[in-house]
């Protein structure tokens, strides 16, 4: 069994990675877009732009809860979500400044 090398990498680019992960679908990224151009939102007014089933949505809100870009609140009998917004200024910062690095 393979184990992981992480540790041997620096923070900010495993924090990178874990952003460019979470990146790393059209949905998510759709996701991304909506609770950026709201304060908030829940979970119908998000699956009703996204051409998905409502669990793949799920889904997709759980791998970008993991990353730390989205968070919750539940509000009985909804849940709202919304951008971290402290995760997501730093996940713009260690991506400019990846993309600033020559090749």
């Amino acid at each position: 069994m393979a184990y992981s090398k992480k540790e041997k990498f620096g923070n900010k680019d495993i924090r990178l990675a874990i952003f460019g992960k979470a990146l790393a679908h059209p949905a998510r990224v759709a996701i991304l877009k909506k609770l950026a151009m709201h304060d908030n939102c829940y979970f119908s007014e998000i699956s009703d732009n996204i051409p998905l089933a409502d669990s793949t949505i799920s889904q997709h809100l759980s791998e970008l809860k993991k990353a730390g870009l989205v968070e919750w609140k539940y509000e009985p009998p909804r849940i709202k979500y919304f951008l971290n917004i402290a995760n997501w200024k730093q996940a713009r910062k260690y991506l400019k400044e990846f993309l600033k690095t020559k090749s």
